[in-house]
């Protein structure tokens, strides 16, 4: 089993494009189509879920520490339940780990290779991701740190060359129907949010747990002021014909052009959202090997990773049958499906712990 570790700000490197890379390509459309002027806000509400989910996580570790979720569910819940509850998330992650890589090889095919089979885009993006999660959990901290530059700065660098072509006037008016817009938007972003509770299979191999929690919540924080940021760029330029682009911060992208010779900047977005999909793919990837090991007890998890390969390759295309309904999906199915997971269960299993806890310490003060 994993015997690696990663420091605090490693685990901060590996959730933030985990959260961002996805997010910022479809979630300004979505959020749009509820609060058109006010889609900027959605994250800040959506980022209560992450606060949350994170410190349910901490709460949870301090109770069982140096176990995941698949491990103390078991202490919990007795092993019949217990396996059960953990079965439902590990098939959890497979599936999300399928939508994952659907929406990469989507978004590549539909945007630039427009001819290649989806299957071959698919398979190498998981080949590689194979090979990182192969190596172990320190290896994916590292690479982590080795790319989270490339991610981060040129997302910032695109947004500043944008400056000139911002419409302040498309942020008005502000809450024209009140704090419902927003907030109904803030519902489908939670989701994104939500998976801030893969942490609980980054924490067992922290190397400093106390500042864990620290490098958790700020990364909430980060990921939450980086969405705000991005909606306000695909709002200033666009406006309210946000709702209507698939990709918005594509379109934005062709806005930029400097002296006939800096423009069509599209491919770094595309370069960006690569180097964000590869450690997302990554970390869920190595989630879903993790969790299937410490379900069936084995000893070595490396003797499923190409067997667990085949299954989220098989999954991105039984998931997704079409785009359409996919975007369907994810505004109607995809937010419940994912607060249960990531928020209710969590919260279920520490109600049942610190009441287990509680009646322990009450018959052993009755008897003491």
């Amino acid at each position: 089993m994993e015997k690696g570790q990663i420091s605090p700000l490693q685990m901060a490197m590996l959730l933030f494009p985990t959260i961002v890379a996805t997010a910022i390509l479809s979630v300004p459309s979505t959020t749009a189509k509820y609060a058109p002027h006010d889609l900027w806000m959605t994250p800040i509400f959506s980022s209560v879920t992450g606060f949350v989910t994170v410190l349910l996580a901490f709460k949870l570790h301090q109770l069982y520490p140096k176990q995941t979720v698949i491990q103390f569910s078991e202490k919990i819940l007795g092993k019949f339940f217990g396996k059960f509850i953990s079965l439902f998330i590990l098939l959890y992650y497979i599936k999300s780990t399928g939508e994952i890589v659907r929406d990469y090889s989507e978004f590549i095919i539909s945007s630039f290779l427009f001819k290649t089979p989806m299957v071959v885009i698919t398979s190498t993006m998981i080949l590689l991701c194979a090979m990182a999660v192969r190596s172990g959990i320190e290896v994916l901290g590292r690479l982590a740190q080795l790319f989270f530059p490339l991610f981060v700065i040129p997302l910032f660098i695109l947004i500043l060359l944008l400056i000139p072509n911002y419409n302040l006037g498309n942020i008005f008016p502000i809450l024209e129907h009140g704090i419902g817009p927003p907030l109904k938007g803030s519902i489908i972003l939670s989701g994104w949010f939500a998976e801030f509770f893969i942490i609980t299979f980054l924490i067992p191999f922290l190397v400093d747990t106390q500042k864990g929690i620290k490098y958790g919540l700020f990364t909430v924080l980060s990921v939450m002021m980086t969405l705000v940021l991005v909606n306000l760029t695909v709002l200033f330029v666009l406006g309210i014909t946000t709702s209507s682009k698939v990709y918005p911060l594509m379109n934005v992208g062709r806005y930029i052009s400097y002296a006939d010779f800096f423009e069509n900047l599209e491919s770094v977005i595309m370069a960006v959202w690569i180097v964000g999909a590869f450690i997302k793919i990554s970390l869920f990837y190595y989630v879903v090997v993790l969790a299937t090991a410490q379900w069936l007890n084995l000893s070595n998890s490396k003797l499923i990773i190409w067997p667990s390969a085949i299954i989220i390759v098989e999954f991105s295309f039984w998931a997704i049958p079409s785009t359409m309904k996919y975007q369907g999906y994810q505004i109607v199915v995809l937010p419940p499906i994912d607060l249960l997971i990531q928020i209710i269960i969590p919260f279920l299993l520490l109600f049942v712990a610190l009441f287990k806890n509680w009646k322990k310490k009450k018959v052993h003060t009755s008897t003491g």
